[in-house]
Formats: structure tokens, sequence, C-alpha cells
């Protein structure tokens, strides 16, 4: 455990994380529109691309990208249990001939260097690090390939302590907008584009949908301490996104290898 008086989610048990994300169709902030439109940057995908999702959770941007492109999708997340149910929304939206969950870390991937058109994640890159992940994922990319990843943001240069405190205790590579692009311009990337998610998909994709989770997380683990301290955790996220929201948020950046 941590010795930060601020306990961050990561930290509780892997059970935890799955039974409460499992029944939500996105494990963090993003919607359909937003993927498409992101989707909407990247030149000459064709039935050849291969696409890796990278921290891909149960799929729900994956099978939005799959019916907005014809190349092969590997989706690839550390928890078992996303994965299966990943499998299963391919087999039920029909795409299972070209869309695969595997479990496997991000940190050290499965495919072969210049394999990949396309890197996506969504909401996933802080796990290894925004500068560590597109720099080490670059080499998987075909010359003249995408990256698209969502990435936790400051809006302003200056903000509330509450806010900039509970971010660097949780992910202290967020940063200004201006720098993320600097560093994916000094990974060796040209910056495409960059585009903030809108205020509905920390609310109506994200918050609302995990608090029915949490209900029935809760009701399973009734009486559980940690599952009540993890719970709160969630909770307090969202208190802090409806106070503070006009300081940081979600944004994507899209981004193509170059040499």
């Amino acid at each position: 455990m941590s010795n930060e008086n601020i306990k961050t989610i990561h930290e509780f048990d892997f059970n935890f994380i799955c039974d409460s994300f499992s029944n939500t169709h996105r494990q963090g902030p993003g919607s359909p529109e937003s993927t498409v439109k992101a989707l909407s940057f990247i030149d000459n995908l064709t039935s050849k691309s291969r696409i890796a999702d990278l921290g891909c959770g149960t799929g729900g941007q994956t099978m939005v990208l799959a019916q907005n492109t014809t190349g092969y999708i590997t989706g690839l997340d550390l928890f078992p249990d996303f994965i299966d149910i990943f499998n299963r929304n391919a087999v039920q939206v029909g795409l299972q001939d070209r869309v695969k969950g595997i479990v496997h870390s991000m940190d050290d991937l499965p495919f072969q260097n210049e394999e990949l058109y396309l890197i996506w994640s969504e909401g996933a890159i802080y796990n290894i690090g925004f500068e560590r992940g597109i720099n080490e994922w670059r080499r998987f990319l075909k010359t003249g390939g995408y990256i698209a990843v969502t990435d936790a943001s400051w809006f302003t240069e200056e903000r509330p302590a509450e806010i900039h405190d509970y971010w660097m205790s949780h992910y202290p590579e967020i940063d200004t907008i201006p720098n993320k692009v600097l560093q994916i311009q000094k990974a060796g990337y040209i910056p495409v584009a960059t585009f903030i998610l809108p205020e509905n998909c920390w609310t109506e994709h994200y918050f609302a949908p995990l608090k029915r989770a949490q209900e029935i997380f809760l009701d399973k683990y009734a009486g559980n301490k940690s599952a009540e301290e993890f719970v709160g955790l969630q909770r307090n996220e969202a208190e802090l996104y409806r106070k503070n929201k006009g300081y940081y948020g979600y944004v994507f950046y899209i981004a193509k290898r170059i040499g």
C-alpha cells in the first residue's frame, strides 16, 4: 500500500476493480461520438490495417472502432474478466472474426516492430505514463501510422490546490495541452489533432453508468469496509470533477509517426 494520505483506486484488489467496472460499458470518460471524431483524423485505413486498442477494458470504444473500420483489431488489457466480456461483446455484435481481446500488459506489447498502423488507447496510457507510452509504442507503428490516445490534461496554468493535489497524488504526469503536444513532437510524431472531450463524456457516459454499477457492487460486498472505501473514492472523483471541470479533463491526442 502507498504511504500517501490519498489512496488510489489501483491500490485495491484486482477483484474490486473488475467487479466495479465490469458492469459499465466504458471504464473511463469517453463516448462513441468522441471515438468517431478522433478516428476521422486518421487517413488511409484499409482492411489490411492492423489496429491495437491498449487498455481496452470491456471494449466499449473498441466495438465503435470496429464498426467504423475494416481492419483487424487486437484489444489488450491486464484484467482477464474484462477480456472475457470484451470477447463476448465482439460475438454479440458479429465482429469476432476481426476483433480479438487478449490478456496482456501494455508495457510489454506482443507485436512486431512496425506491425501496427494504428495504436488506440482511451483513458489507459496513464498506467505506464504518457511520455513513456508514446515513446515505447512508436516502434510498433509503421511509418505513417497513427497513435490516438486520451489523457488527463490541465486546461489552465493555475488551478485550485484541492484539484492540483489530487492529480499530483494520482497521476503526476498530468500536464497542459501544449506541453503534451511538445512531448508528442519530441517522440517522433507529427501532432495531427487535439481536442477536449466534452463534459458529457464524463457525466453521461462515465459517472452515471458508474453510479448504477456502484449500487450492484455495494450489494455484493455488503458490510465490506474496503468495498465502501473503494466506492467512496469513485464518488469523490465525481464530486471533484463537478467542482473543478473548468481546470482539467481528458484530451484526445492524435499523431502520425514520421521516419
